[in-house]
């Protein structure tokens, strides 16, 4: 029996699916790094606002600086929140009037006006923008997700200093007004996160 003659076209033709694979698995494996880096772009743009302040994002400190100058500088609060977050949500104070250096206490205030338990989670500014790189919070409400229960209030304390290196950026050292601002978003899934670590701790046995 004679055995058939492979000719270039067969081989040509044998040659397409492998081709059609390779050139599939490329795709996918662009489409996955695509994908991989617009979830890496949040948290590298959100630390990139962090590190600079850029878009006014403020300062997180451990401490207050040793320095505290005499210059007086005037921090007003904002207070905002998504249409489908459910609560009311203001400053405690319209203003505060601090030396450039010194800590100072502020408080918002936030009520679940629904018949819901609603956890929420604040996004923050200042303005001018360019005060953004020296407005630093030792602690605040906004480092963690806030729960409230139905109809319930709270008092969330933010403290915070305006960095004295202030007066040696041309660009912010006549700043005599600060804005701080905060919007809260609901986190929808956090009753469903709690189901999931109950259900877990129950099987652990804890």
């Amino acid at each position: 029996m004679s055995r058939k003659k492979t000719t270039s076209k067969d081989k040509q033709r044998d040659a397409l699916p492998r081709r059609h694979v390779i050139v599939a698995s490329a795709m996918a494996g662009l489409v996955a790094g695509m994908v991989g880096l617009s979830y890496a772009a949040v948290p590298l743009y959100q630390m990139f606002c962090q590190v600079t302040g850029y878009g006014g994002t403020t300062q997180r400190a451990e401490s207050a600086p040793d320095t505290i100058l005499q210059r007086k500088m005037t921090v007003r609060f904002d207070a905002n929140s998504a249409r489908d977050m459910g609560w009311k949500f203001q400053p405690a104070q319209r203003s505060i009037e601090l030396r450039i250096g010194e800590t100072a206490l502020a408080f918002y205030r936030a009520e679940n006006i629904t018949k819901n338990r609603i956890t929420g989670s604040a996004t923050f500014n200042v303005t001018p923008e360019a005060a953004g790189s020296y407005f630093s919070k030792i602690e605040c409400f906004c480092f963690t997700e806030q729960t409230l229960e139905a109809g319930a209030s709270a008092d969330m304390p933010v403290t915070f200093f305006i960095d004295p290196e202030i007066v040696n950026d041309p660009e912010a050292r006549n700043i005599k007004e600060i804005t701080l601002s905060y919007t809260f978003f609901p986190v929808k899934d956090a009753e469903e996160v709690a189901k999931v670590r109950g259900t877990n701790s129950k099987a652990n046995g804890s």
